[in-house]
């Protein structure tokens, strides 16, 4: 079997690098996604030999190993997306495992590809079946959609509202994928970097600060409420850190949601961290901290129930959430589709961690669409909130200008 044949030599270290099985992925145009958990040495990679796609959030709890990819808003052209983990990487181990239910043919020649070592060709990376949908929107039209917000909010049509852009840049000729996938793993350790490419629906990179759902090997359910925006010092210090009474109360708002979506619940067991300032890339903000240890409380639903009840977050979308995601669909002028859903991986060898997907591009054929958002409130400035979104796409312009 080809999990015989990754376990051969087995005190060689390492047996394989990420490099070698990503490129041996992508060349044979099979779906993949790599990982590192924030402030964690491993990267983890998966090889799914056949994507499952689905209309509905999916159920956690007993769902095998492998890596949710799921869409701001899921639509026929934007479905949630489970990769099984039909193969596993570990860079601190350098093993590929086969999972005990993955095809035997399928394996064994991607073994086979592996071995020969077809990743030393050039790497390519599977665009979408259809370009997406960009926004691109100039400085004048962003703030007169964030001025609308503003007045509907002061009329009290809602509380918040997250407005977001992309926008498009062309492909340095230097750009290589696993080359930028490792300059992110450097830049940005404190954030979930990944890096997901799948057939039909395209390649997407990025650097994600906000955790959506986490239960961990320890049965520890953890969520956040991470809300304001400035730019960080540049000697790394939170301590001059100053909060304007806007974004304070837009991270009270995000808070106030997770709550009541515990309450929904009825779990009054929790501990409750912050806010605090955090750093995640150039960028500070506000952040909340929240625990259900599983053990003590008797909720083993609670992570997909959390993730229905959260997703999309009012850290993405708005309060209340309806009235919220009606504007943004009226006036954002493109579909995010994956920007601002969620990722990560499932019943991993160290749980299930989800993360929102934000600080990220997706990656076409000579350019790179890249997408960044910000939370409007009674308060808003619409110059402030146009200078938030150009500071949040400087993480991945950060990594395209290295080539």
């Amino acid at each position: 079997m080809a999990q015989e044949m990754a376990g051969n030599n087995a005190k060689e270290s390492p047996r394989y690098t990420l490099t070698e099985v990503l490129q041996t992925a992508l060349h044979q145009g099979l779906a993949v996604a790599a990982w590192r958990l924030p402030l964690q040495p491993e990267v983890q990679l998966c090889v799914s030999f056949t994507p499952q796609t689905t209309q509905e959030i999916p159920t956690l709890e007993p769902s095998p190993a492998g890596f949710l990819f799921c869409p701001f808003q899921a639509d026929a052209v934007h479905p949630h997306i489970f990769l099984k983990a039909d193969l596993s990487f570990s860079s601190i181990t350098g093993e590929l495992t086969q999972s005990p239910d993955a095809p035997d043919s399928q394996a064994a020649a991607f073994f086979q590809a592996l071995e020969n070592g077809v990743q030393r060709q050039s790497t390519n990376w599977p665009f979408p079946d259809s370009n997406p949908n960009q926004s691109d929107r100039t400085e004048e039209t962003f703030q007169a959609a964030v001025s609308l917000a503003v007045d509907l909010i002061r009329a009290e049509a809602m509380e918040k509202v997250v407005l977001s852009r992309s926008h498009s840049v062309p492909l340095p000729d230097s750009f290589e994928l696993t080359t930028a996938f490792e300059q992110m793993l450097s830049v940005y350790p404190n954030a979930f970097v990944s890096l997901t490419a799948i057939p039909g629906i395209g390649t997407w990179m990025g650097a994600s600060p906000e955790v959506l759902v986490s239960v961990d090997k320890q049965q520890v359910f953890k969520t956040v409420a991470l809300a304001g925006t400035q730019p960080a010092s540049e000697d790394g210090s939170t301590a001059n850190a100053i909060w304007r009474q806007k974004e304070i109360e837009e991270q009270g708002m995000v808070e106030r949601y997770v709550l009541s979506c515990f309450k929904k619940l009825r779990l009054r067991e929790y501990t409750e961290v912050g806010p605090r300032t955090v750093i995640a890339g150039n960028l500070m903000h506000l952040r909340t901290d929240f625990k259900v240890d599983l053990k003590e409380v008797d909720f083993p639903t609670l992570g997909t129930d959390m993730l229905r009840l959260l997703h999309p977050t009012s850290a993405v979308c708005g309060l209340p959430k309806e009235p919220a995601l009606q504007f943004i669909l009226a006036n954002e002028g493109y579909n995010r589709s994956y920007y601002s859903g969620f990722l990560g991986p499932v019943n991993s060898a160290v749980g299930t961690h989800l993360f929102v997907n934000l600080r990220c591009m997706q990656l076409l054929e000579t350019e790179a669409v890249l997408y960044a958002g910000a939370g409007i409130t009674g308060e808003s400035s619409p110059d402030k909130e146009w200078q938030e979104t150009q500071h949040k796409l400087q993480t991945m312009f950060k990594i395209l200008a290295e080539f």
